[in-house]
């Protein structure tokens, strides 16, 4: 592939209250969406110590599913149709939102007067159209289900997806491909063509991409129905997300996604009159910005294809 094709996208920092910040790499003005992915946050490392008050307050989100997935730490996952998880390193948590749901992201109990780290990455897919208003759910799959081999002497996991020979048991509604790969110094690595559109993400290290430099925190959009060529001088830690393109233009606004403007309108109303659903034993909640609606445009397009 020509370097020049190559479309880097840099993380946009944003703080989420209490001192979280994260690397927000989608949306963003060059690409809004990957495959069927639409948002891509990555945390961390950063240290927990106790009295941090870093979690989420109970949210609701319609019209995607949430991915979850921890290189270190621990999160404690609840939600308004009853799940209770701690989310492990390694493991995919992968929550439906569909019609509706609301959850909570907090520090488990038993890390209540520890120290530790936390680093990982959370994404959101759009859901089909068809599949926008499905019943909401959530499903975990540990680390010890998620498949893994060495190909060309590098270590990969198919967190998600079918690559190598292997097939994630993690269940979607569309094409979609989450590759977790650890590129050892001073190896090369042929990146197949394994979707119609395809990104990789650094997450530790820094990789020649086809000869090109891509930085560490950097998303680098391959052309469409391409693969790449991976070199590590030092050892390199990435992701390669994708799919197929999304099956028309979305809506997102605030934690809502839709093909339709006036069903994130719905559900912002029901979120603040309280009627989307509770977490069971929480009572606080994140109220809805003051402001949210104001983008007339849908914010994701997709990809001519």
């Amino acid at each position: 592939m020509n370097p020049d094709s190559l479309q880097l996208l840099q993380p946009a920092d944003k703080d989420l209250g209490g001192g979280f910040k994260v690397r927000r790499l989608l949306p963003a003005a060059k690409r809004r969406s990957v495959g069927p992915f639409v948002f891509f946050d990555h945390f961390g490392p950063a240290t927990e110590q106790p009295g941090n008050a870093h979690d989420v307050r109970p949210h609701p989100h319609i019209g995607l599913a949430t991915v979850t997935y921890l290189f270190e730490g621990a999160m404690m996952h609840r939600d308004s149709i009853g799940s209770v998880q701690e989310i492990l390193p390694g493991a995919i948590n992968w929550m439906t939102a569909g019609r509706g749901i609301v959850h909570s992201e907090r520090k488990p109990e038993r890390l209540l007067d520890a120290s530790y780290v936390n680093h990982g990455l959370q994404l959101w897919c759009a859901l089909p159209q068809a599949f926008e208003e499905t019943d909401p759910s959530f499903e975990h799959t540990a680390a010890s289900d998620i498949p893994e081999t060495v190909v060309q002497g590098v270590p990969v996991r198919v967190l998600i997806g079918t690559a190598f020979g292997l097939t994630s048991p993690v269940k979607t509604f569309a094409p979609t491909l989450y590759l977790d790969i650890a590129l050892p110094a001073g190896e090369w690595f042929e990146l197949p063509a394994l979707a119609r559109e395809m990104a990789i993400y650094v997450v530790e290290g820094d990789v020649m991409l086809d000869g090109a430099p891509v930085a560490e925190h950097t998303m680098a959009a391959l052309a469409d129905n391409t693969g790449a060529s991976l070199e590590a001088q030092t050892a390199v830690r990435l992701v390669v997300i994708g799919g197929d393109p999304l099956d028309g233009p979305r809506f997102i606004t605030w934690n809502f996604v839709s093909s339709r403007r006036e069903r994130i309108l719905e559900a912002g109303a029901d979120w603040k009159a309280q009627r989307m659903g509770h977490v069971p034993g929480e009572t606080e909640f994140i109220p809805l910005p003051e402001h949210p609606f104001g983008n007339a445009q849908p914010d994701v397009k997709t990809t001519p294809t």
